[in-house]
């Protein structure tokens, strides 16, 4: 279990003493995290770190889950798409399921805690289930700027109960929501499994266990199989690339138990691929394994996220923190991370031509790809990593509880 101090060497002392000031007012107060699943995807990954540095420093804090069958996750899984501005059907049976699996969830789940955060939609109605004696904080991890009506109108009800909410980019501010909005970028742990240093060795052993070969150039997307990432799209890309660069190709992703397209998703791409499969110039990977995300990343000659909507992008966070150029779409919190031309490339989501033209560029040109991960991790390092956003978190705590 790593503690605070562990960050010095990275962040400095100035931080971490900052940090246990701010949390010297929260010293033995309670607060729980709630979201629905504990792995897959960047929310599971956030809290397995942030959590565990609240308790380091005087915190008493504490993470469940909230449990639901396929027919719920289907369900939110809709809402996530509508958020996000897919028009979806809203039927009464949808609300009813969907308030239903948090009103179970509120029977065998006590809470006697001092302040409430609750990440996403899946567990929103579950403030309505109890007696709120305390501050209750809705964190939104997606992009919310430009949700469908009635699916907004039907969640706004549920939030407005909230004493704030946590958005990721200020363009996700809704000028319909009259409760408090606080903008908190998302963060990644430098020494998590995912992101510490590995020797050439390990980089080696893991790309070998999962039959990645290295004798080409890689191209690597990390994502969730989900339309919103735009992995048909990727596999478009390469066929271009491919003709003018012998390079490979790897897709891993990682399937979120609260995310039931997944391998609906993952089979449509497996067969739009199936030219490059038997030749390994296409790889896809499906497993839970943080050290192989690492190692892919830094064994990458070029990370691609070509999303279509992307509430922040830890995965472009991931590959600056190991100086990897970045080819990406200029959606979400993409372009909070990256300056076009200096440590990656932004370009419009279905620009084919353009991400097709900027990989070819990096993998001719390796000393500008040196240069622009170099960019790239000081970009991380003074803005995201999980110092800055337990101090954010801090002051929010302080804030909602004086």
């Amino acid at each position: 279990m790593r503690s605070l101090e562990d960050y010095y060497e990275i962040v400095g002392d100035m931080s971490i003493s900052n940090i246990h000031k701010k949390a010297r007012k929260l010293y033995g107060k309670r607060i729980l995290h709630i979201n629905s699943t504990c792995q897959g995807g960047g929310v599971a990954g956030i809290l397995a770190s942030l959590i565990p540095l609240m308790n380091d420093v005087g915190i008493e804090a504490g993470w469940r889950i909230l449990h639901g069958n396929p027919d719920f996750f289907s369900i939110t899984k809709k809402f996530h798409n509508a958020l996000q501005g897919e028009q979806i059907n809203l039927s009464e049976i949808k609300k009813r399921l969907y308030i239903q699996a948090n009103e179970l969830f509120s029977l065998y789940t006590h809470i006697n805690h001092n302040c409430v955060l609750i990440h996403d939609p899946q567990p929103l109605p579950l403030i309505k289930f109890y007696k709120k004696k305390q501050p209750w904080i809705w964190r939104c991890h997606i992009d919310l700027s430009h949700p469908d009506k009635e699916v907004w109108d039907f969640l706004k009800r549920f939030i407005l109960g909230y004493d704030a909410a946590i958005l990721s980019n200020e363009k996700y501010k809704s000028k319909h929501l009259s409760i408090e909005q606080k903008v908190i970028h998302p963060a990644i742990d430098p020494l998590s499994a995912k992101n510490k240093q590995l020797s050439e060795s390990d980089i080696l052993k893991y790309l070998k266990k999962f039959k990645v070969p290295t004798d080409k150039p890689l191209i690597v997307q990390v994502s969730r199989f989900d339309k919103w990432k735009d992995p048909l799209g990727v596999i478009e890309i390469f066929k271009l690339v491919k003709k003018e660069v012998d390079c490979r190709l790897v897709l891993c992703g990682s399937m979120a138990a609260d995310d039931p397209e997944g391998w609906v998703i993952y089979e449509k791409v497996k067969k739009e691929a199936s030219q490059f499969i038997a030749n390994k110039d296409v790889i896809f990977i499906t497993s839970e394994n943080s050290i192989l995300v690492n190692a892919l990343q830094r064994s990458s000659a070029v990370i691609i996220q070509k999303s279509i909507r992307e509430g922040f992008g830890l995965t472009v966070t991931e590959a600056l923190w190991k100086e990897k150029p970045v080819v990406a779409a200029n959606v979400g919190g993409i372009p909070l991370q990256i300056d076009n031309g200096k440590n990656g490339f932004l370009l419009e989501p279905l620009d084919t031509k353009g991400f097709t033209q900027r990989i070819v560029q990096i993998l001719k040109n390796p000393k500008l790809a040196e240069k622009m991960g170099k960019r790239g991790k000081q970009v991380v390092k003074e803005k995201f990593l999980i110092t800055r956003l337990l101090s954010d978190y801090l002051d929010l705590l302080n804030a909602v509880m004086e």
